[in-house]
């Protein structure tokens, strides 16, 4: 059994295969029509969603299956204090494929290791969000018609933006890509994004709090919003909330061909007024979701063929305890603490992969 917890799970060859049955999928969409006749798919969002939810959703029926879940923790059991171990026990008796969000950092993990069925992280806190950056790949490659010799520009909130945490990673697989990470100081690409991916790999990138003065020479934009339910101090976001808005004036000096994506919901980070402009993707990429989901629900059970890939890291057992504030370890009762050593040698939380220095 497969599951896919972070973008890590999968192969360069197994994302290009992905992306290849997405775009079968929208040209033939009566040859998927039964492919999960008779399968369920359990959508457990504990964390407010509409297009990951909706797009799962539609994806499942779109492939002949039906869906059960719940749209918010509060129509859960851990409302009444259930663990989320046992929640994943008693709903993977009922389905057959699994879509969880969850506000906790290492939550698929548990969900992983207590489920009879596949788990798909639909997004965990600020950590990952593999499914988005899958449908992402398939945005960039119909709309350059590559991926690889691009330079790429991420804006906004990427310290706690799951999304580019994971494109990021994703990307690094392919050849010749730069990177151009524009955001405040206070929300900065985590070090462990830049050590442990584009500097072991010796991909170039460059961090800048200038949008407009970056823009020239991007071939993708990817734009976020500064995610208010992330912070801990208001203050902090409301200084911060309105630092980047992309409007037509700041695309006067851009590639004809940019592409500008992003993976909704937004705010105020991109004027309407960008909406009617050829180079804006965002929303022909949020309804990309729906066929590469489809694609990721198809593989995982099973209905295509793909070459599986392991990448497990060594466990070693002993009782440190995660320093992250944001990780289910520190939530969910009777969780046996766990870290790894990764390729790198670094001792990282086995379920939100925090540093951990000290063994």
């Amino acid at each position: 059994m497969k599951n896919l917890i972070g973008i890590e799970d999968f192969s360069k060859e197994e994302i290009d295969k992905l992306i290849e049955i997405s775009k079968d999928i929208m040209t033939n969409k009566t040859k998927y029509i039964d492919k999960c006749k008779g399968k369920i798919l359990a959508t457990l969002f504990f964390e407010p969603s509409t297009r990951t939810r909706l797009s799962f959703e539609s994806a499942m029926l779109s492939l002949g299956g039906n869906v059960i879940g719940f749209s918010s923790a509060s129509n859960s059991s851990t409302s009444k204090g259930e663990s989320l171990a046992d929640t994943i026990k008693v709903v993977s008796g009922y389905s057959d494929i699994i879509a969880m969000r969850h506000p906790k950092e290492g939550a698929p993990v548990v969900a992983a290791d207590n489920s009879n069925v596949p788990i798909i992280n639909a997004g965990d806190g600020g950590h990952n969000h593999p499914t988005q950056t899958l449908l992402d790949l398939l945005t960039i490659s119909k709309e350059k018609g590559h991926i690889d010799d691009l330079v790429v520009g991420l804006c906004g909130d990427l310290k706690y933006g799951r999304t580019v945490h994971s494109l990021v990673t994703a990307l690094s697989l392919y050849s010749n890509i730069r990177f151009v990470f524009i955001s405040p100081k206070e929300l900065k690409m985590p070090e462990y994004v830049k050590t442990t991916i584009l500097d072991k790999k010796g991909i170039p990138y460059i961090e800048t709090n200038d949008l407009e003065g970056s823009i020239p020479e991007l071939d993708v934009l990817y734009m976020t919003r500064i995610q208010r339910e992330r912070f801990s101090d208001i203050a902090v976001y409301e200084r911060l909330k309105d630092v980047y808005i992309l409007d037509k004036k700041k695309l006067e000096n851009a590639k004809k061909d940019l592409s500008i994506l992003h993976p909704l919901p937004r705010v105020n980070e991109i004027s309407v007024d960008v909406d009617d402009d050829q180079r804006a993707c965002y929303f022909r990429q949020a309804e990309n979701g729906r066929y590469m989901r489809m694609a990721i629900i198809l593989k995982l059970l099973g209905e295509i063929d793909f070459e599986n890939k392991s990448h497990d890291n060594a466990i070693i057992d002993n009782n440190l305890r995660c320093q992250n504030d944001k990780c289910i370890t520190l939530e969910e009762r009777g969780l046996k603490p766990l870290v790894i050593k990764d390729d790198n040698g670094k001792i990282r939380c086995k379920y939100c992969e925090h540093d951990i220095s000290v063994i």
